[in-house]
């Protein structure tokens, strides 16, 4: 199964073992604060999802490890839009790692995996309105917007980006099978 690489992150597909990191940041409810707080369960449910959706689709959630610690900082990856067959970018970090660009730089190497390796057409993401950090961070990934929307029960922002409108940056990406 293939691994990504960055500068500064390697994502690696979930195992059963990160579990109990998963939950502590499912668990935090600043984390989690425009995505509700997950309980063990669900925390479970969301793990087995991650690992099943590459068995199936060949694309989904990574782990994300901070290189120079060893340290899983969060999660981001590609997923099935709720109730529709669309593709869409998600990614949540823990707190210490905010406001360093670590979002946009795992953002971008997902990009790049969803639409070289997976080849993938289009690839959409969603936020809370009020979430303006993340709002950024799928701006600066170069996504348009499209329209508000109501998606996991949330009113949201949607955005879109095809392959064609999409314009890479020359950042380090390193494919590992």
């Amino acid at each position: 199964m293939p691994e990504i690489e960055t500068p500064r992150l390697r994502l690696r597909h979930f195992n059963l073992n990160d579990f109990d990191y998963l939950f502590r940041l499912y668990s935090d409810a600043e984390v989690m604060r425009y995505l509700s707080p997950r309980s063990r369960e669900q925390t479970q449910a969301s793990l087995s999802k991650h690992i099943k959706q590459w068995q199936q689709h060949n694309f989904g959630m990574w782990a994300v490890i901070h290189k120079e610690t060893g340290t899983m900082i969060g999660r981001c990856g590609l997923g099935f839009l709720e109730n529709t067959p669309e593709v869409e970018l998600g990614y949540v970090f823990d707190k210490p790692y905010w406001n360093m660009g670590i979002a946009t730089e795992a953002s971008v190497a997902t990009l790049k995996f969803g639409f070289w390796e997976v080849k993938l057409d289009r690839i959409v993401a969603i936020a809370h309105p009020e979430n303006i950090a993340s709002v950024r961070v799928i701006q600066k990934l170069g996504m348009k917007y499209k329209n508000n929307a109501h998606h996991y029960g949330h009113d949201v922002v949607y955005y879109a980006l095809t392959h064609t409108e999409w314009q890479p940056d020359d950042s380090l990406y390193i494919l590992k099978s």
